[in-house]
């Protein structure tokens, strides 16, 4: 009688992200403002985020009299154009590069005037659009194997996904090779139908977590520790420490 061996094969199996939840955007992938209504942005590590416009979309589409943009940033102070950060005439911004510390809130102040066609009346009208930036990281072990990919996570989907239907192919293989010449010796290890599984495994690297309470249109995404909270390990959650000031913190001193 044969004795058959289990075997299962544990690999990581990691979803994809979209940069943006809960906000406007166009097909040119610009994200727009909602009046009264912080946007939540989530930004790979290391990529440029999407282009966030100084203006609601529904104001984007009439015609905008001297309009004025000012943009401040997560420590309070303005905005200018250098090179991390880009601000065009028309108040649209980009962070490139993004890093953990750069998460956090984004204000742009946008003013124009109105003018009555009756009287020529000049009126000023202010709004306000907030943006919570977020950092999004690759997984741990990401770097060896990507090589000089532009996208990490597309290339490491592409690459396990390419791992198991290998290993699969060859068990099956394997298995009805020896199902159909019974003079062969069975190996000690082969496959058994139904065994062969992929099992996430669920992981978020030092100073990111996943919080599906302040994250609740990203619940699976491994976003970077906000103030107040850290993670020292791998674990899937940040930790409350009243002392932490910055994002992505992995302490808590």
């Amino acid at each position: 009688m044969r004795a058959w061996v289990l075997l299962s094969a544990v690999l990581w199996y990691l979803t994809g992200v979209g940069w943006q939840r809960n906000s406007e955007r166009t097909e040119k992938g610009f994200i727009y403002g909602k009046p009264g209504h912080p946007v939540k942005v989530y930004v790979k590590l290391h990529h440029n985020s999407p282009v966030l416009v100084c203006m609601d979309f529904k104001r984007a589409e009439k015609e905008t009299v001297d309009p004025t943009y000012l943009w401040v940033g997560p420590n309070e102070k303005q905005l200018s154009g250098n090179n991390r950060i880009n601000i065009t005439n028309t108040g649209k911004l980009t962070v490139k590069d993004f890093l953990e510390p750069l998460s956090g809130l984004y204000t742009c102040s946008f003013s124009y005037k109105t003018i009555k066609a009756e009287t020529q009346e000049e009126k000023i009208v202010k709004q306000r659009y907030d943006f919570m930036i977020f950092v999004n990281p690759f997984a741990p072990g990401w770097k060896g194997t990507c090589n000089e990919s532009t996208d990490c996570e597309d290339t490491t989907n592409h690459n396990i996904l390419q791992a198991r239907n290998r290993i699969e192919e060859f068990f099956r293989s394997q298995a009805y090779i020896f199902n159909h010449d019974l003079n062969k010796t069975l190996p000690a290890m082969h496959f058994v139908d139904h065994s062969f599984q992929i099992v996430r495994m669920d992981s978020c690297r030092p100073g990111f977590g996943k919080n599906e309470g302040l994250h609740s249109n990203c619940a699976t995404c491994c976003v970077v520790c906000s103030p107040g909270t850290f993670s020292p390990d791998v674990d899937v959650t940040c930790q409350t420490c009243i002392s932490v000031q910055i994002y992505g913190a992995k302490s808590c001193q």
